[in-house]
């Protein structure tokens, strides 16, 4: 089991920056890999970046890399989504997901446990 909890979203200038944070709880082994992820008006949620919490090793969606940053404070249990030069297009509801059963990394497929969202708007 794992609980997560999303805070940090907000509307935002094209070009401007937003930090989310995730706190979570739950089994180490379970919340191994921590993944943000994006649903926009369409229907499918996108992985955008997700943290190896043991090793750092990280890995992102094409369309934020070199602007997004995820990082993890293991002592606050916290994972961050540090967004920069922000775009109309990364308007969307920003989920914090673990849990990961095998997969691609950054399919929403591959995770068990899910937090309820925190709204990110970015203006033209």
């Amino acid at each position: 089991q794992a609980q997560l909890e999303e805070s940090g979203g907000g509307s935002v200038q094209a070009g401007g920056s937003l930090r989310l944070s995730c706190r979570f709880s739950g089994y180490s082994g379970t919340t191994r890999h921590m993944a943000w992820f994006r649903q926009g008006p369409g229907p499918e949620r996108e992985g955008v970046a997700v943290v190896d919490t043991g090793t750092g090793d990280t890995l992102y969606a094409d369309s934020v890399k070199g602007r997004f940053t995820v990082s993890r404070d293991n002592a606050r249990n916290t994972v961050y989504l540090q967004m920069n030069s922000l775009k109309p297009e990364d308007t969307a509801v920003y989920y914090c997901a673990t849990g990961f059963r095998g997969g691609h990394r950054l399919d929403r497929l591959s995770y068990n446990y899910w937090g309820p969202g925190t709204p990110v708007s970015v203006a033209s």
